[in-house]
């Protein structure tokens, strides 16, 4: 899974397309990943004590990552990803500018 928790991301497919956001967690055993301010659904709590008032909550839910892909930092446009050896580790590249992330 290329896409790791603090990328920028924009979303290619489904109701929020075009949106962008930062990946707040990845989930790279389901391929999954939560991005800031999409996917948003609404949950109603039930109150938790007697006398409480029930709410309704919006919850941030994971996105597959075919959905998504990574903005590449120099144009702002979306980006495939590649990996050049810089030393003795290998780090992400953006196909289109070259830049590192």
């Amino acid at each position: 899974m290329n896409i790791k928790k603090g990328d920028n991301v924009i979303v290619i497919a489904g109701k929020d397309r075009g949106k962008t956001g930062k990946v707040v967690r990845a989930f790279p055993a389901q391929n999954r990943a939560v991005v800031e301010g999409v996917n948003i659904l609404k949950r109603h709590e039930k109150p938790r004590r007697q006398g409480a008032k029930g709410q309704i909550v919006s919850v941030p839910m994971p996105l597959h990552i075919s959905n998504i892909m990574i903005v590449d930092p120099k144009s702002g446009k979306r980006t495939r990803l590649g990996k050049k050896l810089v030393g003795e580790r290998y780090v992400r590249v953006s196909k289109k500018s070259g830049s590192e992330l």
